[in-house]
């Protein structure tokens, strides 16, 4: 397996989820729900499992949601500018229904962006005005979702030439080759 660009993967990924700055921190989510229609949006990594297993908190009820009810595989998108790297993913993404665990991540959101996941409506839904968001006092829509990549693609843009290399993974093993950028 080609190790050095497996390992630099983990790495920014890791940095993603653990730096404000980092540019894996944001990144896009696409999800194909029963319309047939990839959607897109952009998400926060707010964590990385060592088995590769990539975290981010939505709403439950965000379309995604009902996009990961009817269909649970899903792209991942990361890109940074300055080192010209793009990192493809595809995996199945579970939400996470356990309220302990739910329980247990609430308190670590900032108390400002709690608000994310105490709206009276649901994201999505029409408002005349963004000064009429109504929030909830007791109650929150606070979700998290993760994602287990089943495949990797690293895009490295550089002369003398591009780097292009896929990682699958089979029975818990993961296989890399060489692509054409």
């Amino acid at each position: 397996m080609l190790d050095n660009y497996f390992d630099e993967i983990r790495e920014e990924l890791g940095k993603g989820a653990t730096q404000k700055g980092h540019p894996f921190r944001y990144f896009t989510l696409a999800t194909v729900g029963m319309e047939m229609l990839p959607r897109q949006r952009t998400v926060v990594l707010r964590r990385l499992d060592e088995d590769l297993k990539l975290t981010f908190y939505t709403d439950a009820r965000s379309k995604k949601m009902m996009h990961l009810k009817e269909n649970n595989r899903v792209g991942l998108m990361f890109f940074d500018p300055k080192k010209l790297l793009q990192i493809r993913i595809e995996g199945l993404a579970r939400v996470i229904k356990d309220e302990d665990t739910l329980k247990k991540y609430w308190p670590g959101i900032q108390p400002k962006a709690r608000k994310d996941y105490t709206t009276v409506a649901a994201p999505g839904t029409f408002l005349e005005h963004p000064d009429q968001l109504e929030y909830l006092d007791e109650e929150n829509h606070f979700s998290m979702v993760t994602v287990e990549a089943f495949k990797m693609e690293y895009l490295k843009l550089k002369r003398p030439y591009h780097i292009r290399v896929r990682f699958s993974k089979r029975k818990n093993l993961w296989t890399s080759e060489y692509l054409v950028p």
